[in-house]
Formats: structure tokens, C-alpha cells, sequence
């Protein structure tokens, strides 16, 4: 039996770099509030979504995040792959969670309330602030 392979996709990789550096950008330039704010504004694009191209795009963002100029953080990783995704027809949501022993914040996306980019229990290590 032949082991599962991702789908690769180079048009989708720029776009995932792509979609990194907008983040990367707004971030810089004008902060937290600003990524959220797009990101909660972003439309589900009406595409008939299939999870073929729901893999294929968490794919792609992992490989730009690992070719990335510098070391890219979960809140870009998770807007950047909730803006690509949305865009596919993908009805995904960017989750902003936080611990408080040790006292950490992290983001992933869900989609269907199933995380999308991240290891599946992630919901149950954070506490959720926000689903945008």
C-alpha cells in the first residue's frame, strides 16, 4: 500500500507566501487590532469547497511558513491560512485562545469546528477568547 502523499500546489504556496507577508505587514504597521479586524471581515467566498483544496492550502501555508524570511508566528500562520481558505469557499474561523499556567496565547483555525492547522486536541489545551 502506497503511503498518502499532501497535495502540492506552487500557485498555492505564492499565495500562502503571499498572504504571510499582507499579515506580516499589518501587523507591523498597524498592530493585532488590525489582523483581527480584516480577518473577522473576511467573507466565505461562494466556491464549492472540498477538502482537497482544505488540505491543500494548510499545506501550502506550512511550507511558506517554513521558507519564510523570518520565524513566523501562530497569529500569522492562523489569518493567513483563514484568509486563503475563505477564499476557497472554505467557511473557516481563526481562534485566538490563551493558558494561564504557564501563561501562553495561541492561534489556529477551525473549520467545522475541527481544527484545520494544528495538532487536533489544540482546543482543549487554550481556552478560547475569540472565533473570528
Amino acid at each position: 500500500m502506497r503511503p498518502q502523499t499532501k497535495p502540492f500546489s506552487f500557485f498555492l504556496f505564492i499565495r500562502a507566501y503571499f498572504a504571510l507577508v499582507q499579515v506580516d505587514l499589518q501587523l507591523a504597521c498597524r498592530g493585532f487590532a488590525t489582523v483581527h479586524r480584516v480577518v473577522k471581515q473576511l467573507t466565505v467566498e461562494s466556491r464549492p469547497a472540498n477538502v482537497l483544496s482544505e488540505q491543500a492550502i494548510c499545506y501550502a501555508v506550512d511550507v511558506a511558513c517554513v521558507l519564510y524570511f523570518k520565524e513566523v508566528q501562530c497569529l500569522q500562520r492562523a489569518a493567513a491560512t483563514t484568509r486563503l481558505l475563505r477564499r476557497s469557499g472554505v467557511p473557516a474561523e481563526m481562534v485566538i485562545g490563551v493558558q494561564q499556567c504557564p501563561f501562553r496565547a495561541h492561534a489556529w483555525v477551525e473549520v467545522a469546528g475541527r481544527v484545520a492547522n494544528d495538532k487536533p486536541y489544540v482546543g482543549e489545551m487554550y481556552r478560547v477568547l475569540d472565533r473570528c
